[in-house]
């Protein structure tokens, strides 16, 4: 493992537990800097420095076009939504777009039943991909790196997923969109929101679901936690509110300090990112995981626990899709 990453991993604190039913959040505190400034999606949306299309007037469904004109990078996050355009999608990876810069970024379609324009531009949906889609997602963009160099994603999958989502929220939805799950499920997803308040200087979270790990994500920069945190808390919380209860951990930051432990002993594997720094990839028995890396900082981190069964049905599947494209 690279020197930054495993000098961050060793230097991460925990902060105080928050607990609702049988979720656990734990705050997650770097001492490392902040490393460089950017503005995140939502910022750079608002001040209008960031324009996403389809990348031609007849859209692709895998690739998007970014226009920023501001002087600084904007962060676009693994599994973050954009809505609009010929049908809603989710970036494929963590992407630090170039100040000044025009940029494909590859994506996922999260709307499969609309091929039709809505408006000329995306605009952030507010929401994210639930944590188990995005590290389906992650394990085929990881498979495409290592077979072909591309930041693909495996799109049957992303969207059997989305509709065993549905099913599991008994939501119809005319278009089959991702969207609709969440927006569904918004009272339920807020009332776990007031529960999992941000601190002062967080830089990330770790999430429990009932007795074992869901994953984390660890941002650079506290003030971009803060943007995001919300969008990353519902992330998590909407396998939690579809899948069976069960009896929170007894004992969290044990199981927390072992799931850091394994991610240090995870296989690495770096590619050129589409924007700024180096986009990493990171495998173990039981953890997928990947992250940017800019100017010697950790910008963005996540990682996702396994199973051995879910591992091999992952691979099964891949193995018979060879083609990512539609």
């Amino acid at each position: 493992m690279n020197a930054t990453m495993k000098v961050h991993l060793e230097t991460i604190k925990f902060g105080e537990i928050q607990v609702h039913n049988h979720v656990a959040v734990i705050p997650l505190f770097s001492g490392n800097g902040d490393g460089p400034d950017y503005l995140t999606m939502k910022e750079a949306m608002e001040s209008h420095f960031i324009t996403i299309t389809e990348l031609t007037e007849g859209g692709s469904v895998p690739e998007l076009k970014v226009k920023n004109t501001g002087t600084k990078p904007v962060l676009l996050l693994d599994g973050e939504e954009v809505s609009g355009a010929k049908q809603n999608r989710v970036l494929n990876t963590t992407i630090l777009v170039k100040e000044c810069s025009e940029t494909v970024i590859p994506v996922s379609c999260t709307e499969q039943g609309r091929w039709s324009y809505r408006s000329a531009h995306f605009q952030e949906s507010g929401h994210m991909m639930s944590a188990h889609l995005r590290r389906v997602k992650n394990e085929s963009v990881a498979y495409c790196l290592r077979s072909s160099k591309s930041f693909n994603s495996d799109q049957g999958a992303v969207w059997e997923g989305i509709r065993n989502q549905s099913e599991a929220a008994d939501i119809e939805s005319p278009t089959g969109a991702m969207q609709d799950i969440h927006e569904a499920k918004k009272e339920d997803l807020d009332v776990y929101l007031e529960h999992f308040t941000l601190v002062p200087g967080q830089k990330g979270i770790l999430v429990l679901v009932g007795s074992k790990v869901a994953g984390m994500d660890m941002l650079s920069r506290s003030d971009a936690c803060r943007i995001i945190n919300p969008k990353l808390i519902k992330s998590y919380i909407m396998d939690a509110i579809l899948e069976k209860q069960g009896k929170a951990k007894e004992n969290p930051l044990e199981t927390a300090q072992a799931f850091l432990a394994d991610i240090l002993k995870c296989q690495e594997q770096k590619y050129d990112s589409v924007g700024h720094g180096t986009d990493y990839r990171y495998e173990g028995g039981k953890i997928v995981g990947s992250a940017l890396i800019h100017e010697d900082t950790v910008i963005h981190m996540a990682f996702f626990r396994i199973t051995p069964a879910e591992k091999a049905g992952s691979m099964a599947g891949l193995s018979r899709r060879r083609s990512f494209r539609r």
